[in-house]
């Protein structure tokens, strides 16, 4: 990414900056750098800092026609990042550390890290059905980044509470595809998000998903690899920027969502311009903004 000092305006503040966690939060941040599990060699434990520092290019002023909502009178802080998060005892920590953010605030954001980190952060806030915005089916055998959602299913989450959006063409094998409709998994490809459109599929999502909590997995190489090339699976053809945008938002405003993860994001991989690792910090900020947005 650039590396390009930021202009200061008084009347035009950052994202971001946020205090330490010091009691209950609307939005609580959570670093988990989790890597080393990863099917493709990634630098993804550099990413929970990248948004961070990416998020401050951003503003925190959500304007939508004449509505105007300043995310800054939020409630959000950093809880700082979980140390060495893969492995077992790596993973016990983030579970710890998510259910301890989970009775604190409204929303927990974990920053992966790879896809691992789905099936701690989940656990942790004790999740009774998942949404997934990935190209792939994370039902792989083993433990991986690809493995998650088949974790999750074998400790016990229902798998006919579970929404796949965004499933790619050519990303996924037939023995896996089997393995989902198996296990009762409802999935939502590409095409059909955009045949029947994003508030359609976002209610059939919470529908499925049930009264919570839900957890909610954004990967981000669900996109088109032209705006996420720090994304090792990433594939050409797959959702818009702002597919994706509007789908984190819809999703996050309701209320049955107590946890998420944005996940698979490579920064040392990143285009130069930053691109994915940005993408990513509007993903974040979406995320905060389907909370104000909360009934």
């Amino acid at each position: 990414m650039n590396d390009v000092a930021l202009s200061f305006d008084p009347l035009w503040p950052r994202a971001g900056g946020w205090p330490a966690l010091d009691g209950a939060a609307d939005v609580a941040v959570l670093g988990v750098p989790a890597h080393l599990t990863s099917l493709s060699p990634t630098g993804a434990h550099a990413t929970p800092a990248a948004i961070r520092e990416a998020i401050q290019r951003f503003s925190p002023a959500l304007v939508t026609g004449n509505r105007i909502v300043d995310l800054a009178e939020l409630n959000v802080r950093d809880a700082g990042d979980v140390a060495d998060p893969d492995s077992p005892e790596g993973e016990e920590r983030t579970m710890a550390h998510v259910s301890e953010l989970a009775r604190a605030s409204r929303l927990v954001v974990a920053l992966g890290g790879d896809n691992s980190v789905t099936y701690a952060a989940a656990r942790g806030a004790h999740a009774s059905g998942l949404i997934t915005l990935d190209a792939h089916y994370d039902v792989r055998d083993g433990v991986s980044n690809g493995s998650p959602v088949r974790r999750l299913v074998e400790s016990g989450l229902d798998p006919k509470k579970i929404v796949q959006i965004g499933i790619a063409d050519f990303a996924n094998s037939v023995a896996y595809a089997e393995r989902v409709r198996d296990y009762g998994i409802t999935v939502i490809g590409i095409d059909e998000v955009r045949g029947r459109g994003i508030d359609d599929v976002v209610a059939q999502a919470l529908d499925i998903a049930g009264a919570g909590p839900v957890h909610f997995d954004i990967d981000v190489d669900v996109v088109d690899r032209s705006v996420a090339p720090g994304c090792p699976a990433s594939v050409p053809g797959g959702l818009a920027a702002w597919e994706l945008r509007a789908l984190v938002r819809g999703i996050a405003r309701s209320t049955t969502i107590a946890s998420a993860d944005i996940t698979e994001v490579d920064a040392t991989a990143d285009a130069e311009d930053g691109r994915t690792v940005r993408l990513a910090a509007l993903c974040l900020l979406e995320l905060i903004a389907g909370v104000s947005e909360r009934v």
